[in-house]
């Protein structure tokens, strides 16, 4: 009795083989040419299970990743690494690879090679091109032009550039260019307002903010993490679908890093709402934050092939490894290792560009950041001074600025949180801080709040501690922070370690406000610095930043002009009756 093995069978496909697999003509061709030669038992089962399937013809160059390019390179003697494969055909795969023929070099022979598919980085994007003209009213950078087409040419991405680098720009022209008819756009709740004015700067499209449990339709709807419970429930029993309800065509997820920890409800809220969406872009500066197990949830948002796999995603990436608590298995994921590796193997779907490698950016970039106040002592406090400012219509300058120091107070106090929040975002991405105010209150406060890490320095320090805290910060790694009296910080220092500065509140003294974005900006300064404006809208704030920036732009634009405070400050003091 004749015994079946794979060899006697792979014998007799291989001899009346007539297909298009280049591998098995060669071993065809073998064989007949060497009668002796005998076939191995994993060639035997390859033309056993690859015989009757057709090869898919490719004919491309195929990028491939670092890891996968060193082992090429060391089998084939190369001087340098091949960026890219030639694949004529795949002429099988496996669960984990594909068998190719193809080549390496442009001057080689076709020959078969095996290929990792984690390995191998399929392109997927388009290429598009945009007509910038409709906003040549606020025309984006040259290195937006390149995040807009990045976004349009993916459906899922994430856009990771340093902070005041302009991602809300970028991402609002690749929504209006996208074509999507229903747009979302989930951020901090501190982030809405910016972003309505953001939108409302390119389009006349209607935009929705939405606020606790009002749901109010349009083009474009802004909500905040917070609340996403209220329009969206993960429980069948109690399903809430408002949002899907809209039929989105795009989401947009600002402060995406918000969304790393996936036991997180917000996390999971919009894990679920995203899946049902065809495009989504997701913007952070903190794409890692401080472990690769906070980017997971990201790349797999955008379905990167790196994240296709947690377990082997934590093993990678995290030093990933369990143990028994509790009479049950749990696992440990807060280390870091490959970092190399992981960013070769996520790049395709990121974009991530330091301040410092983007040429076409000014030295200084200038942010505001608007907010909405929600406060009964703000509007009580402005509620008196407008009655007091009637009654007593003809007083002095002085008396009714002294009069406005306690909304200013009220302003400088509420603000804190949303200063917390930036200077949070500044120490995820290892940045130092300058940060302003005018207010005992709030100074001391920040410095609380930082104290490992932070120095202050204000009116009642002497010489010797105003040069220590200078000194701490311009030298000393730890400490990140250095918040400051704006007059007594504001002039005659170097801060040049900063790469942000951020001012709680604002000055009644335009020239107050220019020296101290200068403190970081200056001489020796090798980083562009962002100077972040807070600013609460409807408030006697909006007015003193309207007002300012109006006189930078006369100054700009008239060469040794000159605008006494005291003109600005009749002014805003009009402006504020008319509120």
């Amino acid at each position: 009795m004749e015994l079946n093995l794979p060899e006697i069978e792979a014998k007799k496909i291989l001899l009346e083989y007539n297909g298009a697999n280049n591998y098995i003509l060669q071993l065809k061709s073998t064989y007949k040419l060497y009668k002796s030669k005998t076939l191995t038992r994993s060639q035997s089962e390859y033309i056993i299970n690859n015989h009757d399937k057709v090869p898919k013809i490719a004919r491309k160059w195929v990028e491939i990743d670092d890891y996968f390019a060193e082992g090429l390179m060391a089998d084939n003697l190369l001087s340098e690494k091949p960026k890219s494969v030639w694949v004529e055909k795949i002429l099988s795969e496996t669960v984990k690879a594909f068998h190719m023929w193809g080549k390496i070099l442009e001057d080689q022979k076709l020959y078969s090679f095996w290929a990792p598919k984690n390995q191998i980085i399929p392109n997927t994007e388009r290429k598009v091109t945009v007509d910038y003209s409709p906003y040549s009213h606020r025309k984006p950078y040259d290195h937006q032009k390149i995040a807009v087409e990045k976004l349009l040419g993916n459906d899922k991405y994430i856009l990771a550039d340093d902070m005041g680098v302009g991602k809300t720009t970028s991402a609002t022209i690749a929504a209006l260019e996208s074509g999507s008819k229903k747009i979302l756009i989930i951020c901090p709740a501190t982030l809405k307002l910016n972003w309505k004015r953001e939108v409302e700067n390119y389009t006349d499209d209607k935009i929705s903010i939405i606020t606790s449990k009002k749901w109010e339709s349009g083009k474009f709807i802004i909500i905040n993490y917070d609340i996403l419970k209220n329009f969206h429930s993960l429980d069948k029993k109690d399903e809430i679908t408002t949002i899907l309800d809209e039929n989105f065509d795009l989401v947009i997820i600002d402060e995406a890093h918000y969304i790393s920890n996936t036991k997180a409800q917000r996390t999971k809220l919009a894990n679920d709402i995203v899946k049902k969406v065809g495009k989504v872009w997701l913007l952070t500066g903190t794409p890692m934050t401080s472990r690769p197990i906070n980017y997971y949830n990201l790349l797999r948002l955008v379905e990167s092939r790196v994240a296709k796999n947690w377990v082997s995603y934590v093993r990678r990436y995290c030093e990933g490894y369990q143990i028994n608590k509790g009479g049950r298995k749990i696992w440990l994921t807060n280390g870091a290792s490959n970092l190399d590796e992981l960013r070769d193997r996520s790049k395709q779907k990121v974009l991530r560009r330091l301040k410092e490698e983007i040429l076409d950016l000014p030295d200084k970039i200038i942010t505001p950041i608007f907010l909405e106040i929600d406060s009964l002592e703000y509007r009580k406090e402005v509620g008196e001074y407008l009655d007091w400012a009637n009654e007593n219509p003809n007083q002095s300058l002085t008396i009714q600025l002294n009069k406005l120091m306690k909304v200013r107070q009220i302003i400088a106090n509420e603000k804190l949180k949303n200063t917390f929040e930036l200077i949070d975002q500044c120490l995820d991405q290892d940045k130092k801080v300058i940060v302003f105010t005018n207010f005992t209150e709030p100074l001391m406060g920040i410095w609380s709040k930082y104290k490992k890490m932070a120095v202050p320095l204000y009116g009642q320090m002497n010489q010797e501690q105003r040069q220590e805290s200078v000194d701490s910060f311009q030298n000393d790694p730890k400490i990140k922070i250095f918040v400051s009296n704006i007059k007594a910080g504001g002039i005659g220092i170097t801060l040049t370690a900063a790469e942000v500065v951020i001012f709680n509140d604002l000055s009644f003294v335009p020239s107050d406000m220019s020296q101290a974005e200068d403190r970081a900006f200056r001489i020796g300064q090798k980083k562009n610095v962002s100077c972040i404006y807070p600013i609460f809208d409807n408030t006697v704030e909006k007015i003193i930043y309207n007002m300012v920036q109006k006189k930078k732009r006369v100054i700009d634009a008239v060469l040794g002009d000159h605008i006494e405070d005291e003109d600005l400050m009749l002014s805003l003091l009009e402006e504020m009756q008319s509120l």
